[in-house]
């Protein structure tokens, strides 16, 4: 199983439009609303490839009741808690220079809170299955709730992902986080280091096992293992992809996740698992560019990128 954790999900809302000119009114060509947050993201993904995540996080308010009927009405299943305070809503608009993305804070949450969730996903969590912990924290978040339950995952034999950034991300590679995913501005501004492999390198010398670095039209880098044993995998789109680039790190992350949960437990060979499904990542990252709205992707792109893209390993010392 696949537990995706969202603890600040959003109602998203995403207008296509030609040209966002600051300061003017637009006609806006294209709406759409969907359930957001970058673990509820990895879930739809996940649900589009056949598979049968299941959803945790917290929902408040009608904007949470709203996030809740649309993954109901997708057959997706959730575990959401509720709390006081209304789930957060973020406005994405899309023009033929990007995308603009504003991000509201989300709700207020306390320690009784983040406790009750790591009960439920503890409980929910077996050996072998994979936990995905993805995005912000919402207000009040205690600093130790991640790297907790992060911690108390890895000692049940459950995988664990984490895509996030700042102080929790250092705090999640110091919890022995299987997989860490930043892109490269996450990464330089959570290790003070500005050379990609360096900085992997300090998550890894912290704790985690892999660290993923999506680096945008350059693809991904994955490095693993320590001094002399140190691995790294590279792996680049064949073709340059336009479109809405804010859920192409959720759906590598749904790539990671999905191959973590094929291996069997306590082999000790995520990086590997990883590794070898590195094109994957990048195929399913760079079809949801394509895709509209975050959470979708474009299966034929899929394809068309899975067959094409190549991973390259090298070793490296420090």
């Amino acid at each position: 199983m696949i537990l995706t954790v969202t603890a600040n999900p959003a109602l998203d809302v995403t207008y296509r439009t030609s040209a966002l000119r600051p300061g003017e009114s637009h006609r806006v060509g294209v709406v759409a609303r969907s359930a957001g947050g970058k673990g509820i993201n990895v879930a739809r993904v996940l649900h589009a490839l056949g598979e049968d995540p299941v959803c945790l996080g917290f929902l408040g308010g009608s904007t949470g009741a709203v996030i809740s009927d649309l993954l109901a009405r997708a057959g997706i299943r959730q575990e959401f808690l509720p709390v006081e305070g209304l789930t957060r809503t973020t406005v994405t608009v899309v023009d033929d220079a990007g995308a603009t993305v504003l991000n509201e804070p989300g709700p207020e949450v306390s320690a009784a809170d983040w406790r009750a969730l790591a009960d439920v996903a503890l409980t929910l969590l077996s050996p072998g299955d994979v936990l995905v912990i993805s995005g912000s924290t919402p207000p009040g978040t205690p600093p130790e709730a991640v790297p907790t339950l992060v911690r108390d995952a890895v000692e049940q034999d459950v995988r664990v992902v984490v895509d996030t950034s700042g102080p929790t991300l250092l705090a999640a590679a110091a919890a022995g986080a299987h997989v860490l995913k930043p892109n490269a501005e996450e990464l330089r501004a959570a290790t003070q280091i500005t050379d990609v492999h360096a900085a992997a390198g300090a998550l890894l010398d912290r704790g985690a096992g892999l660290v993923v670095v999506s680096l945008g039209e350059d693809g991904v880098v994955a490095v693993s293992g320590a001094g002399q044993a140190r691995r790294t995998w590279t792996a680049a789109a064949p073709e340059v992809l336009t479109g809405n680039p804010t859920g192409a790190g959720d759906a590598a992350v749904a790539a990671i996740a999905r191959a973590l949960d094929t291996g069997l437990p306590g082999t000790g060979d995520e990086a590997g698992l990883v590794a070898r499904r590195l094109h994957d990542v990048v195929a399913l990252s760079g079809a949801a560019v394509v895709a509209p709205v975050a959470g979708d992707f474009d299966v034929s792109t899929y394809q068309r990128l899975l067959a094409r893209t190549e991973v390259k390993e090298s070793h490296a010392t420090r």
